[in-house]
Order: C-alpha cells, then sequence, then structure tokens
C-alpha cells in the first residue's frame, strides 16, 4: 500500500485490529451496518488525545442516534487502550495498531518532523466509501464537529 493519504471517494481498507478487550475487530464486519467515524490519535492519555477521546465520549448519544460507530485507533497496546478507556469511561471502541500497518493504509500522515503520528477522523459510509475527512493536530475537538456535521449530511441524503 502507499503513503498517500486517503480522501473523501477513496474506498476504506479492509483490516483487523484488537480492540481494547482484546477482541478481533474486522472491518469487512462493520461495512453495511453503520456510518463509521473512525479516528487516528497519538498516544493514550496525553492532554490532546484524552480531551479528544473524552469529547467523543460525551458525544455518544449523538453518533448513536446518527446511527454511526465511533473508533479510535492509535499505536499503544491493548492493554494501555484498556485502561485509557477504563480511567476515562470511554464509550467505543479502541483499537491497537500497534504496527501502524493500518494507519499506514490510511496514508495518516507524521507531523512534528515526522516525529509524532497524526491526528485524523476518517467519515465512512455504509458501502465503505470515504464521505469525510478531518485532519487537525491542534483542534482535538473540530475532530468532533466535523465528524458529527458529515454524519448528519450522510443522513440527509439516506
Amino acid at each position: 500500500m502507499s503513503n498517500k493519504s486517503l480522501s473523501v471517494g477513496d474506498l476504506c481498507p479492509a483490516f483487523s485490529l484488537l480492540d481494547q478487550h482484546g477482541a478481533t475487530i474486522n472491518f469487512s464486519d462493520l461495512i453495511g451496518k453503520q456510518i463509521l467515524v473512525i479516528y487516528f490519535y497519538p498516544k493514550d492519555d496525553t492532554p490532546a488525545c484524552t480531551k479528544e477521546a473524552c469529547s467523543f465520549r460525551d458525544s455518544h448519544a449523538d453518533f448513536a442516534d446518527l446511527g454511526c460507530k465511533v473508533i479510535g485507533i492509535s499505536s499503544d497496546s491493548v492493554a494501555a487502550h484498556l485502561k485509557f478507556a477504563e480511567k476515562y469511561r470511554l464509550n467505543f471502541t479502541l483499537l491497537a495498531d500497534e504496527k501502524g500497518a493500518v494507519r499506514k493504509a490510511f496514508g495518516v500522515p507524521r507531523t512534528l518532523f515526522g516525529i509524532l503520528p497524526g491526528r485524523v477522523t476518517y467519515i465512512i459510509d455504509k458501502k465503505g466509501t470515504i464521505q469525510g475527512v478531518f485532519n487537525s493536530m491542534t483542534d482535538p475537538l473540530g475532530h468532533i464537529a466535523h465528524a458529527l456535521e458529515t454524519v448528519r449530511a450522510l443522513q440527509s441524503v439516506d
């Protein structure tokens, strides 16, 4: 796979990762069931990542009402994800991409001279097509607002 960042209109790559409970989550099992908001973030329990995760948590009912599933992905381990989820009562799935293969498949760019993994949110329709992308390291709350706006727009077309 290339390192080209995926954009609106691209098909979401297939992947399989472990969630915070050690269960295997296959992308192919999710397609066709609901709209997905998949967000990549740098690291569990850091200030901006915690702010973003807690905002997704606090907006969970809004996403659920829209028939949408939120998934967070970072390179942290299953154990780190479980600790993070329990500490902040996160009510959505966290996936462990420890080797960075899924991040690479999505083409999520690195920032800060290539040191820090990027923060990018993808909104994927029921057919597996990316319908929205929000890329910002400095606006973690903007990811939630953009995702909700995009999902609402998709629902109005549906």
